[in-house]
């Protein structure tokens, strides 16, 4: 069965770490409310306080939203200490359950361990395989585990050449926040996939996945920790190493499009104005003869208005949005479930009423969701109803730390933009072109030879070997 929510590219995790603060757990807790848009199926937090037993874990982890595992005081209070490391999840590997909500934790030979990952793991399968045939137990389905097997194993004297071994094994994308032996661990994996950057908050350092985390708490933007780089954090303050053998940056331009939130700064872009440019581009390739602009909300909102302004077209809100759809615990029937988008969007009639429109999305998946929302313009009233992306359509899965659809199910897969278009019921559809989104980013076009982003859900070019997908299909 495909759910409404399934119709989208998935979110994949937010991490936050800060040293150094006597309110540490409750500002990892903020940070995390401020990345809650990268995972919305877990939470969790995991504090040090070294003037307990001579240093001390406390761990608290759950299913669900930040405000729902965090809003007592006496949890807060528990997870004491002057650092801590938090992390939201959206699972892109291993099942929803608690024993894969992260941060992991582990005591190992020289003391506890703690990890927050946002990514994925190309290879994790093969080495959790070869693991186990070594003797390992594995205490959860999460691809992060085997971060813990790799450093408890690691014949390595120090924790960082444990860590940096241990790395060098893996494959794919990894942002990560450690903690052990009190010093906080950040390192991005060689290509830069997931975003991770430096805060500071007086004397205490910070950590994060966007900066809108820093935004929350007061803290000050110091820089983007930059591909293949390790920073360790001390009372001594930051050292920085590069331990990895350098390789072409390919941050996610997906990032730019819709996972990124629209106040943060990326690689030291604003993803609004980002995609303000991209839906001005959008319009210069794709031309409407339309009265009104129309977002599909939220993802479609700076675009739309980048694509009103550079086609000199008024900009309206003919669908209204629900903030307070919340979570059901109801079971509809099929034909009661199919209003389910009226839970989220309706029609603005007196907006698009007799109106020729243009609506604009981020991104279309399966298209079912696109779908409904034609045809909700369509009972609003709309004369016409056209549609333009602010993506090339999405031909192929991520595996990078984002979850998507398998790729039969990817509607740009296999279908044309025409059949697109026919399938949900527009007068016509246009995607931004791969050369238009590049342009857009500031780029003179793609770079076939080197991209200059991972884009691989639109081209196929993946910049890591897709080893356990290998793996997987001579199994299959």
């Amino acid at each position: 069965m495909i759910k409404y929510s399934d119709d989208k590219m998935h979110e994949e995790c937010g991490v936050f770490g800060i040293f150094g603060h006597e309110d540490a757990s409750t500002l990892t807790a903020l940070g995390l409310h401020a990345l809650q848009h990268r995972g919305q199926e877990s939470s969790g937090i995991v504090s040090y306080d070294e003037s307990k037993d001579g240093g001390s874990f406390i761990v608290h982890r759950g299913l669900g939203l930040v405000d729902d595992i965090f809003n007592d005081t006496n949890v807060i209070a528990r997870l004491s200490g002057r650092c801590a490391v938090g992390h939201n999840r959206y699972a892109t590997t291993g099942e929803t359950l608690l024993r894969n909500v992260q941060p992991l934790y582990a005591e190992l030979s020289f003391g506890g361990f703690t990890v927050a990952h946002n990514g994925n793991l190309t290879n994790a399968v093969k080495i959790r395989n070869d693991l186990i045939e070594r003797g390992a137990i594995f205490q959860c389905t999460s691809d992060t585990e085997v971060i813990i097997h790799l450093v408890a194993l690691s014949k390595k004297k120090t924790v960082l050449e444990r860590l940096t071994e241990s790395l060098k094994q893996i494959e794919g994308a990894y942002s990560l926040i450690c903690f052990a032996e009190g010093r906080m661990i950040g390192v991005r994996d060689p290509y830069g996939f997931r975003p991770l950057v430096l805060g500071k908050l007086g004397d205490a350092h910070i950590l994060a996945s966007e900066t809108c985390a820093l935004d929350i708490i007061g803290a000050d933007y110091v820089r983007d920790i930059e591909p293949g780089e390790l920073v360790v954090i001390s009372k001594e303050g930051i050292q920085s190493h590069r331990p990895f053998d350098s390789a072409p940056s390919r941050f996610c331009i997906f990032e730019y499009i819709y996972f990124a939130r629209p106040d943060s700064i990326v690689e030291g872009k604003s993803v609004y104005e980002m995609r303000k440019k991209i839906g001005a581009v959008l319009a210069q390739e794709s031309p409407c003869d339309v009265d009104l602009v129309v977002p599909v909300p939220d993802s479609g909102v700076p675009a739309a208005i980048g694509y009103a302004q550079e086609a000199n077209l008024p900009f309206e809100l003919g669908i209204i949005r629900n903030h307070y759809v919340g979570r059901t615990f109801i079971e509809p029937t099929q034909k009661i479930r199919h209003l389910g988008v009226k839970r989220k969007h309706n029609g603005n009639r007196g907006i698009v009423e007799g109106k020729r429109i243009v609506l604009v999305d981020d991104s279309i998946v399966r298209g079912t969701t696109s779908r409904k929302i034609v045809e909700m313009m369509r009972q609003a009233g709309a004369k016409e109803v056209h549609m333009r992306i602010s993506s090339p359509p999405i031909t192929h899965g991520c595996f990078y730390g984002i979850d998507t659809p398998s790729r039969e199910d990817l509607l740009a897969s296999s279908h044309s933009v025409q059949e697109i278009a026919d399938f949900i019921r527009v007068d016509s559809l246009a995607f931004i072109s791969d050369d238009g989104l590049y342009r857009a980013m500031g780029e003179g076009g793609r770079n076939a030879k080197n991209p200059q982003y991972c884009d691989a859900c639109f081209t196929g070019d993946y910049p890591v070997e897709l080893v356990d997908q290998i793996l997987l299909k001579k199994a299959c």
